[in-house]
């Protein structure tokens, strides 16, 4: 006797449980019973599970039955003529959703040819194998996994055409690619999420071919020309926000031109870009420390009733100005409320990006490299049509990457470009590439896709033929303008007298346990003595008891607390982190105490 769960609950037991799963499955198809249901046996435990509850990861099949599948070419027929829906097919029992467990039961062919009397159910596409961002690569089985993987996700960090309505919104942190193309090799994804209307790429030309050492390591090199013609040009926009905030008693914040006796009044430099209403104007090219939103708040600390009659000179200078870092166009100005209705202004911060050294590109195929090189147009290698490639990628990428699509796209899409026509790349449903490469024979090239190149700053011929073909290009969103810090002095933190961290508030570069290492292997452990004082601390500390001793301003002489006037005080450098550590530990009861020997 087989046991019987329903939804994880024991509901009873049966003598013949190929019968009974085969009832369960016949009623589902004859829509008698709900579609939710799901029916799985474990031989092992030889028991029956049956579910119906809620949020199971289930997927369509079309069933097969004694080696054909019921969707055969008359419904396909009334599909096409619209005669036929999908519930239609779900009522029908042509197609039916099997959950994770089911399908442990379940023979799923990939292929209608692959057909056996075996299989019970068949895939409706091959592309349901794969997600909808990763459908968007072309010629995907022509790729391992990893790479599928990797390729599928960089496309979410691509620059591309975002939105339509962006010149109206405030998003935070967004970029926008000026002259995004459709690509030349796309696939049925392509059509069916309305690519076109959100292109996030460019089709460029792609040469493999190394360029003096500058596209090594996954580097790339890019012509110059091609940038100055709008390649890879993007807008990176950012918002500063103001808000005029209410405070107990009837105090609020004030949006407006500061007046010269407000507490901590900047110079009038400062407030150069605002109008009368004390808002920037747009398309006021601003810098760092630039206000761009003046506003003044009332006093932090009010310590009497007295204070809450206030006088202008008592409100303090709170205004918005641009971070650190930051600078561009002011693009937009919006001026409304919020929930509670308190006045809300934003201004939003446009800068124009072109592509420089540093800055990410990728193609559809995890083959990701920052540009190494911007080469003078003329320095480029060029073909015998006069043909210059925008974009050289190094050959040492592909053996050990294994990306085949990446080549394959190179000559798909230079025959799509002859021949004026979009190549169709979806993954298990691809045009060939035998026959694209017979297309290119045909429009007078060689069908290998390799070329004849000249050395742009000789003239001399290449001695090996190179492929180049056409390719989209992704440029993604990590630039060299949203990364690049540096730091000499700055402001510290209260508490441990140490550079502040993160590049927002001009922190610090850290140096850790490995850093200090490369420096000690490069033979300059000198160096380390300079890195490794920024809150380096004159102590006076105590020769007798060991404690760290008091200075006394006024007699600009130090005491310890403990020995009192007579103590021996010698002056000691540490870090003040140190000397932090030594106060919390008389803070939890432990004397710590400092040995002193003579240096020499």
């Amino acid at each position: 006797m087989s046991e019987v769960f329903l939804n994880s609950q024991h509901v009873g037991e049966t003598d013949n449980w190929q019968s009974f799963i085969q009832a369960i499955k016949d009623e589902r198809r004859k829509n008698n019973v709900t579609n939710n249901v799901n029916v799985y046996y474990d031989k092992p435990l030889d028991t029956v599970y049956i579910e119906n509850t809620k949020w199971r990861a289930r997927r369509p099949l079309i069933v097969v039955k004694d080696g054909k599948p019921l969707f055969d070419e008359i419904l396909k027929k009334q599909v096409e003529k619209n005669e036929l829906s999908w519930d239609d097919l779900l009522k029908q029992g042509v197609i039916e959703y099997l959950d994770a467990a089911e399908e442990e039961n379940a023979l799923v062919a990939f292929l209608e040819e692959e057909l056996t009397p075996e299989h019970t159910h068949l895939e409706i596409t091959p592309l349901g194998l794969v997600g909808i961002t990763t459908a968007l690569l072309p010629y995907g089985n022509f790729s391992h996994g990893v790479r599928l993987l990797q390729g599928s996700k960089n496309q979410k960090q691509a620059l591309g055409f975002y939105a339509a309505n962006y010149s109206v919104r405030m998003d935070m942190d967004v970029n926008l690619l000026v002259n995004a193309q459709k690509p030349i090799v796309n696939t049925l994804m392509h059509e069916l999420s309305d690519y076109d209307k959100h292109p996030s790429g460019q089709n460029i030309i792609v040469a493999v071919l190394s360029y003096k050492g500058y596209n090594m390591e996954d580097a790339i090199v890019i012509n110059k020309g091609s940038i100055e013609r709008g390649l890879g040009r993007s807008f990176y926009y950012r918002p500063n926000s103001a808000e005029e905030l209410r405070y107990a008693g009837g105090l609020t914040d004030e949006i407006g031109l500061p007046d010269k006796d407000v507490k901590g009044y900047r110079s009038e430099e400062d407030y150069k870009f605002l109008e009368d209403d004390g808002i920037v104007y747009p398309e006021a090219r601003v810098k760092e420390g630039d206000v761009v939103i003046g506003k003044t708040s009332p006093p932090r600390f009010l310590s009497s009733m007295d204070d809450y009659n206030l006088m202008t000179n008592f409100r303090r200078e709170s205004s918005i100005n641009i971070s650190h870092g930051d600078g561009g166009t002011v693009d937009f100005v919006l001026l409304t409320e919020n929930e509670e209705g308190n006045k809300l202004l934003h201004v939003k911060m446009r800068e124009e990006r072109t592509p420089e050294i540093g800055d990410k590109f990728i193609s559809r195929y995890g083959q990701k490299g920052v540009i190494g090189l911007i080469v003078p147009h003329s320095d480029m290698p060029f073909s015998t049509n006069g043909i210059t490639p925008d974009l050289l990628f190094s050959p040492h990428g592909i053996p050990s990457r294994m990306t085949m699509n990446h080549l394959i796209e190179l000559v798909a899409g230079k025959t799509g470009a002859m021949a004026g026509r979009y190549i169709n790349g979806t993954t298990f449903d691809a045009e060939p590439e035998k026959e694209l490469r017979q297309e290119l024979l045909g429009l007078g090239f060689r069908e290998n896709g390799t070329e004849t190149l000249y050395n742009g700053q000789t003239g001399q011929q290449l001695e090996a033929k190179i492929f180049i073909g056409s390719m989209y290009y992704l440029k993604l969103k990590h630039m060299v303008a949203n990364r690049i810090h540096s730091r000499a002095r700055g402001p510290i933190q209260l508490l441990t007298r140490q550079p502040t961290e993160g590049r927002a508030k001009e922190g610090g570069l850290r140096l850790g346990e490995m850093e200090k290492d490369t420096f000690v292997a490069h033979g300059t452990s000198l160096l380390l003595k300079e890195r490794f004082d920024s809150d380096k601390a004159t102590v006076p500390v105590c020769e007798t008891c060991g404690l760290i001793g008091v200075y006394n301003e006024f007699k600009k002489k130090s005491f310890c607390p403990v020995c009192g006037d007579n103590s021996e005080i010698s002056n000691i450098d540490m870090s003040y982190a140190f000397k932090l550590i030594l106060d919390e530990f008389k803070s939890l009861g432990i004397l710590p105490k400092i040995v002193l020997k003579d240096k020499y």
